[in-house]
């Protein structure tokens, strides 16, 4: 025991050795002591290297829906600076190729950083001319290694990314979030969507060939649904939207979709 008013702060582990929460002092440095701490100038700024901990301007729910004749991907064009809906419209489903197409949310400058990367490898095959375009599963699997690859490095892209196609003439539909996971289904949302949309989508979600008897109208019909509901229950969100459908016939993008909205009921609505 330490006498009383002595010092009861345990020393070094071992001469010259790290304190607990200290540097460990290597012969020549500059630090004065055995187990004094390293010098602050020796790292990057007062405390390191500072990351930014969260998005800034973000885009809320992406929703990827797979039918038998292709792949419908829907984006509201509200880009959120905090709580303020900043940016009005701005699209966050992109036509990549006649192959593939993008749904974006998260952080929209994220996305505009790796958007120079994605329109370089678009003309990069533009180049060769050698009639291969880039496939959807290929640029699915190369943005899970980049993802994956930030958040290695503590550096990730906030991002969720929604990424559709056709493969060989077979639909193709997969998710990438900013830890670079991954995975295919035949139905995909983001953000607030994965509570709201999938629920309306479950018939399609939790069976596997149901999307074999879907058609391209009724995959119409059933986003205009999703988008309507998201627009009436995210706060976030916002009536107009983007759509985009992938086919063998290629793709075809609507940048000026709107929500047909109903407000009769809002005057029932009490409490707020």
């Amino acid at each position: 025991m330490y006498p009383m008013g002595g010092n009861a702060m345990a020393g070094p582990f071992w001469n010259n050795g790290p304190a607990p929460g200290a540097f460990y002092n290597f012969p020549g440095s500059t630090a004065t002591g055995g187990a004094m701490q390293a010098s602050r100038s020796d790292t990057p700024g007062e405390f390191g290297t500072q990351r930014s901990y969260y998005p800034v301007t973000t885009g809320t729910s992406v929703v990827g829906l797979m039918f038998k004749d292709g792949v419908i991907i829907a984006a509201d064009k509200l880009i959120s600076y905090g709580s303020l809906a900043r940016f009005h419209d701005v699209d966050r489903v992109y036509r990549i190729n006649d192959k593939t197409v993008l749904g974006v949310g998260g952080d929209f400058a994220d996305f505009q950083y790796i958007k120079r990367h994605i329109d370089q490898k678009v003309i990069d095959d533009q180049c060769l001319d050698d009639k291969n375009e880039m496939k959807p599963r290929s640029f699915y699997n190369w943005l899970t290694r980049v993802m994956y690859n930030r958040r290695s490095d503590f550096q990730p892209l906030y991002l969720d990314l929604v990424i559709g196609g056709m493969q060989d003439g077979e639909p193709f539909l997969g998710h990438v979030n900013l830890r670079g996971r991954s995975y295919t289904s035949n139905v995909v949302a983001t953000g607030y969507g994965t509570h709201l949309a999938l629920p309306l989508l479950r018939e399609y979600s939790e069976n596997p060939t149901a999307y074999q008897n879907l058609g391209q109208p009724e995959a119409n019909d059933l986003m205009k649904r999703v988008m309507e509901v998201l627009w009436y229950r995210d706060c976030r969100s916002d009536p107009k939207y983007s759509q985009a459908v992938c086919t063998t016939s290629g793709v075809k993008l609507d940048a000026d979709c709107f929500v047909a909205q109903n407000w009769e009921l809002a005057h029932t609505i009490k409490g707020y």
